[in-house]
């Protein structure tokens, strides 16, 4: 397997502390609770990728059984983190938030997070779905529990959005290209923004304090995080406004093309053309656009239960677990990641462990679960203001950047937490331990192993200037 990257020069631009280069890619491969990504979910929909992946075919690693590389599931018993369909039908198969932040996914989840970070660097850590910014619209619900089984394919979100964007009109689509020429810089600085923690946590682990200080800060993460949440809820609302106006003010004739789409599977949807409109985009707000019709669809498609739902790896995403399960998908259409990874790769490291390197990791579920539940109960309320949009209606600003907030001080919590115990794992590890897990990454990812410089979201970069993450610590 090889990875060609080609990063076009691009003008540099300013944005927060970063210098940046303009014309940054947000497509990106992703996860769901065992996806392939998509634009919206985290996909590469439009053909000016920016990584070329040449894949060899599918071997299965012989210490956990797990496919490395070929994206094909393995046969056996079904995953720790998949729920199982009634008498085995896995088209069945539905997906929940109970399910998500079930003590037995988080434990996979959290696992396999440590496997990234324990064994990757701070690239690889970047690599992140944009999916998973301003996320309250069901397309993750959608794409986890479509009835083809072919949400976890990197097509799927190309199809939602194609067909949407043939639906729309051309004032429509006009009203989705406007959106996104002005949320474009924000989501950028959104994923700017998140190398302040990265750094911090990668400090964490490398004994790499500032001079008089012992630990990092609980009260730091928080607040940091907090600003990257109240981002995201500007990010959200702006979109729920747009979308909302649009959605409620279809025709009849475009609602009965949503309702023949609406409980079918992406196999049995349209093929539609891509609208001639959107090809003199330039590539960030294509695909911002492409990530607006998806999450229209799913929208329009689902209910406040898919707003609120999540992948079990959607909170504490700093760790390089999206790099160690998405990178080969990148820039590589039809490609579906198998969906045992996580939890036999997060059982995998387990394994490797002592029992008190081992307790530093499991014992994580405990310490995340009240954090997570408010979280849940966070997104409903913020999903809920902002399907009063959908409805024709308004939502609150001012609510929903206070519930922001407040979800980013949770995340905070449950980042801060990983990774102090992540590092607690990391100086305690054998040089046997070290090769063991190094082991497991490498016979997953082969020649990808090692990230090359950096990510925005899943676009190739060089490692920004990050500035000083001092005040993290104390």
């Amino acid at each position: 397997m090889k990875i060609k990257t080609r990063l076009a020069p691009a003008a540099m631009v300013t944005v927060g502390a970063f210098v940046i280069g303009a014309g940054l890619c947000l497509a990106a491969a992703s996860c769901g609770s065992a996806t392939a990504g998509s634009a919206a979910a985290g996909s590469e929909p439009v053909t000016t990728a920016s990584v070329t992946v040449e894949s060899a075919p599918p071997t299965t690693a012989a210490s956990t059984g797990v496919p490395v590389a070929g994206g094909q599931k393995q046969d056996g018993p079904p995953p720790a983190d998949q729920p199982a369909g009634p008498a085995g039908d896995p088209a069945a198969q539905q997906y929940t938030i109970e399910q998500a932040i079930s003590d037995r996914a988080q434990q996979n989840t959290i696992a396999f997070d440590a496997l990234g970070f324990l064994t990757g660097d701070l690239g690889a850590d970047s690599f992140f779905p944009p999916g998973k910014v301003a996320d309250f619209w069901g397309f993750q619900y959608l794409r986890d529990n479509d009835s083809s089984q072919m949400g976890h394919n990197t097509d799927f979100l190309t199809s939602a959005s194609m067909n949407m964007l043939a639906i729309l009109t051309s004032d429509q689509r006009q009203t989705l290209i406007t959106l996104a020429a002005g949320q474009v810089p924000s989501i950028q600085e959104y994923g700017y923004k998140r190398f302040v923690l990265m750094k911090a946590f990668r400090r964490l682990l490398e004994g790499d304090l500032p001079a008089g200080t012992t630990s990092l800060s609980e009260d730091a993460v928080k607040a940091f995080s907090a600003e990257l949440y109240q981002l995201d809820g500007q990010i959200s609302y702006e979109r729920a406004q747009v979308m909302g106006a649009l959605l409620s003010g279809l025709a009849a004739d475009q609602k009965a093309k949503l309702d023949a789409m609406v409980g079918k599977g992406m196999t049995s949807w349209p093929t539609v053309d891509e609208p001639s409109d959107l090809k003199g985009l330039s590539r960030d707000q294509k695909e911002a656009v492409m990530t607006y019709a998806g999450d229209m669809f799913s929208w329009y498609a689902g209910s406040i239960e898919a707003d609120v739902y999540f992948c079990p790896e959607r909170q504490g995403t700093y760790f390089g677990s999206f790099y160690l399960k998405d990178a080969p998908a990148v820039g590589n259409p039809g490609y579906s990641i198998a969906t045992n990874i996580t939890g036999d790769l997060g059982a995998a490291l387990v394994q490797k462990l002592d029992s008190t390197q081992a307790q530093l990791i499991t014992g994580l579920v405990d310490i995340q679960r009240p954090y997570l539940t408010q979280i849940v109960d966070t997104r409903r309320t913020i999903a809920t203001e902002l399907r009063k949009y959908l409805a024709g209606g308004s939502a609150d600003e001012s609510t929903v950047a206070g519930l922001m907030k407040t979800y980013g001080e949770l995340d905070g919590s449950i980042v801060y937490n990983f990774a102090v115990n992540f590092a607690k794992v990391g100086q305690s590890l054998t040089a046997t331990e070290k090769a063991d897990l190094t082991a497991i990454r490498t016979e997953l990812l082969g020649d990808l192993s090692v990230a090359t410089g950096a990510y925005l979201f899943s676009t190739p970069i060089s490692m920004p200037d990050i500035p000083n993450t001092d005040f993290l610590f104390k």
